[in-house]
């Protein structure tokens, strides 16, 4: 059976011991419980319709209900990895897993609005910190010349799981019953929990380490953790991406209800609808992810130039959307916009990178997937769930593409000191191209 050989880029000490075909089953496995994640998550957004009309409602509980896993995943990603990283990751992925499922299949019984908040609340705490755990296990098995990719085609995962979630999801609910969906998802989500460590062994998965280059290097820079907030540029870049991940996060959570509405779908439909337009916004993630690092290859600060522009770009293309009528056009239009509304999440992780310390890359991604949830992930659902009890949907969706009009202006000031930001880091022994290489490999 091959083993992965020792490469350039590669120490002997950093090596994976253990076999291609191991390596890409562990792979495949994680990789399965993140759409597990996401299904879970996401499968109430297309039950949506069901719940407001059987237990009466208001947007802004339903908003509630998806922004609060966000919310958790904000505040716990950090402390949970933590915590994994003492208690073993394996272990811990799969306690996440479990708890997730168990937490998702109590939304299925659940018999009123408070029973199903509690059970949503957990459902955030058991995802909180399974994306950063679990890229950890995924580049621990490869090689480093293949963590780039895997990483890219990790976080990928987060949107077919999205888009598997609310079309399955649509499907059951509209066949079996909104609990049905629920139930669905958790039995998927525990299979995969009980089969993960049986198959995945912490001793099997864990290379020898060396931290030599990793010390000498530290001993450069003087209080690497002051680097996650001593710039005006790395600050806003937490609360840029935040703000425009607000426009792409809830387009996601209410389309459903948007299709059903005012399409008239059944859910089954509008699920399956809304999931083309996550998978849109999915794509472009990536489009968007490699037109930057193509065109800013030896120019990072047109990276920012970028976020700028597709602010402003989706913000045009959405506003447009929906002001047009009802119709085919509006959503062609819609699926346009949102290739390019998540268009910044990998500029701005680029730019977290290379304004701080590689020794606090961990924390700084942990800080900026706090900025995202909180200021996006999780509040754009609930604010425009209340708009949306006072004005409708329809016109609430009109509203939202404006938020992006303002993270724009976070990305324009960060430009205007991102050179003299960075010129401070090199002078504290930062270095630019070292940084910018390892945004690529960090989850």
């Amino acid at each position: 059976m091959a083993h992965f050989h020792v490469d350039d880029n590669n120490t002997e000490d950093d090596a994976p011991s253990v076999s291609r075909t191991y390596a890409w089953i562990v792979f495949a496995l994680t990789f399965g419980l993140l759409i597990s994640d996401y299904m879970s998550r996401q499968v109430l957004n297309a039950v949506f319709p069901l719940l407001k009309g059987e237990w009466a409602l208001t947007d802004t509980q339903l908003g509630l209900l998806s922004g609060i896993v966000a919310l958790m995943v904000g505040l716990l990603t950090f402390p949970l990895s933590l915590l994994a990283d003492r208690f073993g990751r394996v272990r811990s992925l799969t306690i996440m897993a479990v708890l997730w499922s168990l937490a998702t299949l109590g939304c299925a019984v659940a018999e009123n609005y408070e029973q199903m908040f509690i059970a949503r609340f957990l459902v955030g705490v058991g995802e909180a910190a399974y994306g950063s755990v679990g890229i950890a296990v995924v580049v621990s098995v490869f090689p480093r010349s293949m963590r780039a990719t895997l990483s890219a085609a990790f976080i990928s995962g987060g949107m077919f799981g999205s888009v598997l979630g609310m079309a399955t999801g649509g499907i059951l609910a509209e066949h079996f019953g909104w609990r049905w969906a629920f139930a669905g998802m958790a039995t998927f989500g525990l299979m995969l929990a009980i089969l993960y460590p049986i198959i995945v062994r912490e001793s099997r998965i864990a290379p020898k380490r060396v931290v030599t280059a990793a010390s000498k290097a530290a001993d450069k820079v003087s209080r690497p953790l002051r680097t996650l907030y001593s710039s005006r540029s790395v600050l806003s870049a937490y609360v840029g991406s935040g703000l425009q991940l607000f426009v792409g996060g809830t387009v996601i959570v209410w389309m459903p209800s948007f299709l059903n509405r005012y399409y008239g779908m059944a859910t089954d439909r509008a699920g399956a609808v809304a999931s083309i337009i996550v998978l849109c916004s999915g794509i472009g993630m990536v489009l968007c992810g490699i037109l930057s690092d193509r065109m800013c290859r030896n120019r990072p600060d047109r990276k920012i130039s970028l976020c700028i522009a597709y602010c402003l770009g989706s913000c045009a293309l959405l506003s447009l959307a929906f002001a047009l009528p009802f119709g085919i056009p509006q959503l062609v239009l819609i699926c346009v916009g949102m290739l390019i509304a998540a268009g910044t999440s990998g500029p701005a992780g680029a730019m977290v990178a290379n304004l701080t310390h590689y020794k606090v890359h961990g924390t700084a991604f942990a800080t900026l997937t706090l900025a995202n949830n909180l200021l996006g992930l999780a509040t754009g659902p609930l604010i425009t769930g209340k708009v949306s009890d006072m004005i409708g949907l329809d016109k609430a969706f009109q509203l939202v593409p404006l938020i992006s009009i303002a993270s724009a202006a976070v990305f324009l000031y960060a430009k205007r000191h991102y050179h003299n930001d960075m010129d401070r880091l090199k002078n504290n022994g930062v270095d630019e191209t070292a940084t910018e290489a390892l945004v690529e490999i960090q989850p």
